[in-house]
C-alpha cells in the first residue's frame, strides 16, 4: 500500500477569500515504511501572505517571490500523489 504523509503551508486562512498554497511537502510511505521518496516546493502564490500566516510558518513573500507558480508545479504534485492513500497533517484545513 503507497500513502503519502502531506503537509501544505497557505497565504492564509480561507480559501474563498482567495489565499493559496504556498509550500508542499509529501513522504511516500510503501507497506507503512519510508521509502527516502519525497516532493517539497515552495510556490509562489502571486499575491501577499497575511502577516499572520508569516508568524505561523515564517514563510515570507520575499522568499516565494522567485518560486514557481502553482500552475506551474500541479501537475508535478498530482502525478506524485496519483494512487496513493493520503495521510494529512491538518486536514480539515488542507483540504480546503
Amino acid at each position: 500500500m503507497r500513502q503519502l504523509i502531506v503537509d501544505t503551508e497557505t497565504t492564509g486562512l480561507d480559501p474563498e477569500d482567495g489565499h493559496r498554497i504556498i509550500e508542499f511537502a509529501a513522504l511516500e510511505m510503501i507497506d507503512r515504511k519510508l521509502t527516502g521518496n519525497s516532493l517539497h516546493l515552495y510556490i509562489n502564490p502571486e499575491r501577499l501572505i497575511d502577516p499572520e500566516a508569516i508568524r505561523i510558518h515564517g514563510i515570507t513573500d520575499e522568499y516565494v517571490k522567485d518560486k514557481p507558480t502553482f500552475s506551474q508545479v500541479v501537475k508535478d504534485i498530482v502525478a506524485f500523489i496519483a494512487g496513493a492513500e493520503l495521510i494529512i497533517h491538518n486536514a480539515k484545513f488542507d483540504i480546503g
